[in-house]
């Protein structure tokens, strides 16, 4: 290399800046109270509506402003809220019930209440076949509802216990097996079980997310582990740690990261460097309880519902330790450093 040569490429090196990885922290809180246990909360981009799920009611949140603009009442043991945007119609998984209750985007009013199988827990909204599909924890199966017109059309058995699903917008759903350390995967039109994977190193997978362009899926263990798979062949990419007690598990696309919300106070965030290379590259302090997690993916912002709790003093579960009017919402963001 000349002189001239060798003082321009240094000179381009000096020049450049110096990109380094998102690091994430804890934004915002939403203090916007009530009472009661929280589960799977999702998020409306179109609308800039937060939905949460409240035991026995959903609490719908602008992310906006943070205030509470609505409730849907009577869903006595909610876990999941699905939303059909192009339909303007939202599915809520009410387990104490076995029923999917149906309601409009708009005005938030109940429009319907379908019957499914025993404990709908998980539930999504396929856009793709434009079906709703529900996981039933105690019947072991998933049941299908045609979205438009609110007809319960298939109940498929799954061979075991059904925990978090994701649809891949081409007509596929995986979904966790929580007790036989699986994840299938559904042929939603042919509404089948196609394929069954073992997740090696995961005892009792809970959260699912996945990366649909380079077709990997992340799954949270109950043993502190995150199993990647190809969502093609099965193959195990890698195993990581994480934080205990997971419950929950978004992939932001566009920053290449999954974030895993643990019950232990924090969020692991997993980068892929590409879709062969994985590694944890940052630990959120959160709050103890923020295990579940719902992704913006417009504005890239996470929110994780929590409370404060009291000692454990003899509770027998973490319900029990909910100290009234202190549910909130961290928001998290990430601030690109250059």
């Amino acid at each position: 290399m000349t002189r001239p040569s060798l003082f321009c490429f240094m000179l381009c090196i000096i020049a450049a800046p110096l990109v380094l990885a998102d690091t994430y922290g804890i934004a915002a809180q939403l203090n916007v109270g009530g009472d009661g246990k929280w589960d799977y909360p999702s998020v409306d981009p179109a609308s800039h509506r937060l939905y949460l799920s409240r035991g026995t009611h959903v609490m719908v949140v602008d992310t906006e402003s943070g205030k509470v603009v609505g409730d849907i009442p009577d869903t006595p043991g909610v876990h999941g809220i699905a939303i059909a945007t192009d339909l303007g119609r939202g599915y809520i998984s009410v387990g104490k019930s076995n029923q999917v209750k149906v309601f409009d985007l708009r005005t938030l009013k109940v429009m319907a209440a379908i019957e499914v199988g025993a404990k709908p827990d998980a539930i999504l909204y396929d856009e793709a076949t434009h079906q709703v599909f529900v996981f039933n924890g105690h019947s072991d199966n998933v049941s299908v509802i045609d979205a438009k017109s609110g007809v319960l059309v298939a109940t498929v058995a799954l061979g075991g216990g059904p925990e978090f699903a994701v649809a891949d917008g081409n007509g596929t759903i995986f979904v966790n097996i929580e007790n036989k350390n699986e994840m299938a995967a559904l042929d939603a039109r042919q509404r089948k079980i196609v394929s069954r994977w073992p997740l090696p190193g995961c005892e009792g997978p809970t959260g699912l997310a996945l990366d649909i362009a380079h077709k990997r899926s992340f799954s949270v263990c109950a043993n502190a582990k995150m199993t990647i798979l190809d969502t093609r062949s099965g193959k195990a990419m890698a195993t990581l740690p994480i934080g205990p007690r997971a419950d929950a598990v978004v992939f932001d696309r566009d920053r290449q990261d999954a974030f895993s919300a643990n019950g232990d106070a924090t969020l692991t965030v997993v980068h892929e460097a590409d879709p062969d290379h994985f590694a944890v590259s940052q630990v959120v302090k959160t709050a103890s309880g923020a295990r579940t997690i719902a992704l913006d993916g417009s504005t890239h912002k996470m929110y994780l519902p929590t409370a404060a709790m009291s000692p454990a003093n003899g509770a027998k579960d973490e319900d029990e330790r909910i100290l009234p009017g202190t549910f909130a919402v961290l928001v998290v963001d990430a601030t690109r450093k250059e």
